[in-house]
């Protein structure tokens, strides 16, 4: 396959990494160089994600959820708000059905074709997700987790981090705030980020959180709270213990996690990851105080230097921690760790540009971070269980800083 050659800017590839979200009001537009075309003769691979470290296998089912109690801000669609979702969970081992995709083939195409990043569809990586796998039987129900995606991104921005943690036993729900994402509806239509002028506010994605923690009682009470009702999988409802809800976010996401934590008590415990936690227009900082743990995993949005952030730590009255990865930048939590670095070699595009747009951490440590410390923190603070990696810096991770 020959690539397209591309006039790539810093502000394209970061405002969309591969995952993206509030990176576009983070750097100046520097020029790229051209990257390179691949050679004619080769056949790029697809991309690929680390596989996760749990015992349990994954499985993974969409959701499309209708609140009909709340208008939807996007014209030609539903009256009502419309969210698109996807359930990660432990599975019992099925081999014979096929693994999820990274992004479903036209919201890939969608993605590509809107932030300018010249790649084929069909490299886009598998993740470790079957999918209707039927639920893995513990015996005892599972924890719960929410995660929310930054600015003009998706749900499956963080799939490292959502497989990791299902396969250790946990249920996380990621959701698409559909407005300020790039989705897929179960009837073909693709949205994007431009279709809701303006996009959404983290106090936005928080109303959509607590909506999803809605649907999740429905699931553990028996009902399917798909809009199609398609059939779930085995055992899914079942699995669901909604008196042990962790979330998380990324950027607006990390904002929005705080938020619904401050407005709906069910969710017990809160990770941040870099985010600038200014909840939206005429609230410009959190001023109230939060009683339950919380974990900031910072880098361009630490407390020491942003005044948003310092705001909301002075109001953490539970358990609190921030740490810092050396070398960490906003997009280097999440996916985009491992497949920008993946897709800029493709492109021809060397290390030091790689570098600006990640950081300088070493991809490989980036990734053993972010599937240690959110299993660390969930496990202490919805399971009880020691979790000494919290407790001081580790000799498993130098690079990263404690700062309590």
């Amino acid at each position: 396959m020959t690539l397209p050659r591309p006039e790539l800017t810093r502000r394209r590839l970061l405002g969309t990494g591969m995952g993206l979200g509030t990176a576009l009001a983070l750097g100046a537009a520097a020029p790229l160089a051209a990257a390179r075309p691949a050679r004619a003769e080769s056949t790029p691979q697809r991309l690929t994600l680390p596989a996760p470290t749990g015992p349990f296998p994954v499985g993974t089912t969409p959701l499309h959820l209708i609140d009909t109690s709340r208008p939807n801000p996007m014209p030609g669609m539903n009256p009502h708000r419309e969210l698109m979702a996807s359930i990660w969970y432990p599975a019992r081992p099925t081999d014979g059905l096929p693994l999820a995709p990274w992004l479903p083939d036209a919201t890939m195409r969608a993605f590509l074709v809107g932030v300018g990043f010249p790649l084929d569809p069909a490299l886009v990586p598998l993740t470790a997700g079957r999918v209707g796998a039927p639920v893995h039987r513990t015996g005892h129900r599972l924890p719960v987790i929410v995660y929310s995606h930054g600015a003009r991104s998706h749900r499956a921005d963080h799939t490292v981090m959502v497989q990791e943690l299902a396969s250790h036993g946990y249920v996380v729900v990621a959701v698409d705030h559909l407005g300020d994402c790039f989705s897929e509806l179960p009837d073909g239509r693709v949205l994007t980020p431009g279709d809701l002028p303006g996009g959404l506010y983290a106090l936005d994605y928080a109303a959509d959180a607590r909506f999803v923690l809605d649907c999740v009682e429905q699931l553990a009470a028996g009902h399917n709270p798909d809009a199609e009702r398609r059939p779930l999988p085995d055992g899914l409802g079942a699995a669901l213990d909604t008196s042990r809800i962790g979330m998380f976010g990324w950027s607006k996401g990390a904002t929005a996690t705080a938020c619904t934590m401050l407005a709906d008590g069910r969710v017990r415990a809160g990770l941040g990851l870099d985010g600038p936690m200014q909840p939206g227009l005429g609230h410009p900082s959190i001023t109230a105080d939060l009683d339950r743990p919380f974990l900031l995993m910072t880098a361009d949005f630490p407390r020491a230097t942003n005044q948003y952030v310092a705001e909301f730590w002075s109001h953490l009255r539970g358990w609190r921690l921030e740490v810092r990865a050396a070398g960490a930048i906003h997009l280097s939590y999440g996916d985009n760790i491992t497949l920008i670095p993946q897709a800029g070699r493709l492109l021809g595009l060397p290390d030091d540009q790689i570098q600006r747009m990640v950081g300088t951490i070493d991809p490989a440590r980036a990734l053993l971070i972010q599937q240690a410390y959110p299993l660390a923190f969930f496990d202490l603070h919805l399971r009880h269980h020691a979790a000494p990696l919290l407790d001081r810096p580790s000799p498993r991770f130098p690079e990263v800083a404690y700062l309590p």
